[in-house]
């Protein structure tokens, strides 16, 4: 939806379909998303949110709320990760007000205009009109006043450690904020510069809630400052807003991005930018919601992780490390979790902007360099959230799809360190148990580490990925035989009486009692149903476990079957992971997290893709829309939103690692990648439709081509990809042996 004062030129363009408010109706008990309406540039180093929680809340906008309490500029990838650098501005008439509570005002949807780079709303309390449209450090405001002698505009420095300076003469306000959530060093600081082009008739400085008009500076636990002005009806106030994590000068460096552009131009260069990035991805369909539904999650899809690093006076990129408190040479970025989006955005990434991510992969061997540890959770530093070493994958899939231009020796030796070290304050970051995953090839239940399985499972996933990088950089077999060998310790947690992953007590026996539907305990955000498919690498291995393709299917066909049944006990109560599992009527299916998202299409596997084309059908129709209830559970800096991106596209990443995408159905008619090599990847499927969701036959180039799954270099030189869809699967298509994808026990009963 376009502002009526911003430029329309009477077409939709990609950023046009997009809705921001895709996921924030969610809390704490359910998450429909957990997002907030972040308007900003692809990756951008500061986002900028209207605010209606209260300082602090990680729920800093919820689509239920009535009042807006500020404009806030945050960092926050997550609600439970929370944010850091944190300050708000709010316009307020009336008597002065800097309490979050008595300066909100109410507003109504229906008087807000919510874009990837424009924002506008009406607050009706004040009479006042707030838009803003950012760059990627620095925002222009505008904010258009009613006729008055108490117009104030509040800048809320946040509480945690905070300094405000007001500057009557140059008509500016400056001061820094240290709130955050951890993961920064002592030293660290949001310095932030605010520009106005209208000479104040007011000022106010505000410590720990006491307001001093006797005063231009305050700092204090809780800082603030109050400027204001008389106005007259309509009269507009731009402000010109930057900050920056390395000083107050820096801050002033940022501020020129804006240049002497008005908010217009800076909305429009802004929405071009929007239009570059989701153009790279052509769909033409009549299905208006499905394209508001996929330029949604698009959008999602590029925003984190976050750029970490700035421009200085020399034209050269620097970064405030938040590792250890330096300013430093070189690329960082920040605000991902890996254990979400190794799994599908970084490999989006990979294909679809690989001079970013190589940008990022620069960034990780900064961090390695800083901190001794790739990240696994970073927000802005090392945080303690999830299991898993996956970091290994983001690196080593970034190379063996080709990226190239960084330090790739540096991050081998990371990739390797974390094999056998834990971060000593942050255990979730490097291998939490290595030492007993090396000698017993699983991190034992019964020795007090949690989640056990699901680190054992993650780890040996890992240890394929180091290993295949490894292969790729020349390294010897003595150096990879013992990943090669870990590779397949998900072996050991294997249970053949119920075919499922179960925990391993030290002395080799299985944990008992064992309930398969317990979530957490052994395992991550899920119970053993969701966790045991986490053989990413190798599926067939996983299938000869089970006994073959047949007790493979029904295994896979049980977890639809099965009621929504839990065991929450390990928890205390229900997780909000586990009531999103109950309530979309998909059975066991536990979509709204992480861990089974891969698991639909490991039918290519086991001889029926058209089981896959069913599945994921039903979820991109049943658990995806454009509303704002629009997920079904976390959207989780991107991963989500790039499964259904990908599995729109009609293929899907099962395994980073491998050059493969699995296929399963496209959603669209008619779909153009342009990738950045300045190729193109033609996706047509003329009969799609709701009813016809089965794959009959797949041509490439023209070629019939019966394999399950494409190449990166297929895609990497273009190609054309004509399926012919029906509403009645075609089980014979796809079902040789060497139609299925990698598994990595294939390739060694091959070298055998």
């Amino acid at each position: 939806m376009q502002a009526a004062s911003l430029p329309d030129d009477g077409e939709n363009t990609p950023v046009d379909y997009v809705s921001t408010l895709v996921g924030t109706q969610s809390k704490h008990a359910l998450s429909t998303g957990n997002t907030y309406p972040a308007v900003a540039m692809p990756w951008g180093m500061n986002f900028w949110t209207p605010q209606t929680g209260t300082m602090g809340d990680g729920w800093a906008y919820t689509y239920d709320a009535d009042k807006i309490r500020g404009f806030k500029q945050t960092h926050q990838p997550s609600p439970w990760i929370n944010d850091y650098g944190q300050f708000a501005i709010m316009p307020v008439t009336g008597k002065v007000a800097f309490d979050q509570d008595e300066r909100a005002s109410w507003f109504s949807h229906k008087a807000e205009t919510a874009t990837p780079y424009y924002y506008k709303v009406y607050l009706a309390d004040h009479d006042v009109t707030t838009e803003f449209a950012p760059t990627e450090r620095a925002a222009a405001f505008r904010f258009t006043f009613p006729e008055t002698e108490e117009a104030y505009v509040v800048v809320d420095a946040m509480d945690n450690g905070s300094f405000v300076k007001i500057i009557p003469a140059e008509q500016k306000i400056i001061g820094y904020t240290t709130k955050n959530s951890g993961g920064v060093p002592e030293n660290f600081k949001n310095y932030f510069v605010l520009q106005f082009d209208k000479p104040f008739t007011y000022t106010a400085a505000v410590k720990d809630g006491k307001i001093d008009s006797r005063t231009t500076e305050a700092g204090a636990n809780h800082a603030g400052g109050i400027i204001g002005f008389h106005t007259s009806r309509g009269e507009q106030v731009n402000v010109r807003v930057a900050s920056s994590f390395i000083s107050h000068e820096q801050a002033e460096l940022n501020l020129k991005e804006l240049g002497g552009r008005t908010l217009e131009e800076v909305a429009k260069a802004g929405r071009d930018e929007w239009n570059r990035v989701l153009g790279r991805i052509e769909v033409q369909d009549a299905d208006l919601d499905r394209l508001r539904t996929f330029y949604s999650c698009f959008y999602r899809s590029v925003l984190f992780p976050r750029s970490f690093y700035e421009i200085d006076a020399q034209g050269q990129v620097m970064h405030y490390s938040p590792y250890n408190g330096e300013v430093l040479p070189g690329y960082m970025f920040t605000d991902t979790g890996f254990w979400d989006t190794f799994r599908c955005l970084f490999p989006f990434l990979n294909l679809m902007y690989p001079s970013m991510n190589a940008k990022m992969q620069e960034g990780l061997a900064n961090t390695y360099k800083e901190s001794g540890f790739l990240p696994e959770w970073a927000s802005p530093g090392h945080r303690g959230c999830m299991v898993g070493n996956n970091s290994a994958s983001v690196v080593a899939d970034a190379w063996l799809k080709g990226l190239r231009g960084y330090d790739i020796e540096t991050l081998w030796e990371a990739v390797k360190s974390g094999t056998k070290n834990v971060h000593p304050n942050v255990p979730s970051t490097g291998r939490l148990g290595h030492e007993y995953y090396n000698k017993l090839g699983y991190v034992p239940y019964n020795v007090g580490i949690n989640e056990n399985a699901a680190r054992t499972l993650e780890y040996a996933y890992d240890d394929w990925c180091i290993y295949q990088l490894g292969l790729s950089l020349g390294k010897s077999k003595k150096e990879l035989a013992p990943f090669a060998k870990r590779a397949l310790n998900y072996r050991n947690l294997f249970d053949p009486a119920c075919k499922l992953m179960r925990g391993k007590n030290e002395d080799g026996t299985f944990q008992s009692p064992f309930n398969p539907l317990k979530w957490g305990d052994a395992f991550t955000e899920g119970n053993s149903w969701h966790y045991s498919w986490s053989v990413f690498h190798d599926p067939q291995g996983l299938i000869d476990l089970m006994g073959g393709k047949d007790s493979f299917n029904q295994m896979m066909d049980s977890v639809f079957v099965l009621p929504p049944v839990f065991d929450e006990s390990y928890y205390g109560s229900v997780i909000h992971e586990i009531r999103e599992m109950q309530i979309m009527n998909m059975g066991n299916y536990a979509h709204g997290n992480q861990p089974i998202q891969h698991m639909i299409y490991l039918y290519n596997y086991s001889s029926q893709p058209w089981k896959a084309q069913y599945w994921l059908r039903e979820v991109m129709e049943r658990m995806y829309n454009a509303n704002p209830d629009g997920y079904c559970g976390d959207e989780d800096n991107g991963q989500t939103s790039a499964w259904y991106v990908f599995s729109a596209l009609g293929f899907y990443p099962v395994c980073p690692g491998t050059d493969q995408y699995v296929l399963g159905a496209p959603l669209f008619r008619s779909v153009r990648l342009h990738l950045e090599n300045g190729k193109t990847v033609t996706i047509e499927a003329p009969e799609n439709s709701r009813a016809n969701r089965y794959v009959q036959k797949l041509t490439v180039d023209g070629v019939d081509y019966t394999r399950n799954y494409l190449t990166h270099e297929q895609l990497m030189k273009g190609s054309s990809l004509r399926f012919t869809m029906d509403n009645v699967p075609n089980k014979q298509r796809g079902a040789g042996e060497e139609d299925a994808p990698y598994s990595f026990s294939k390739t060694l009963k091959q070298k055998k």
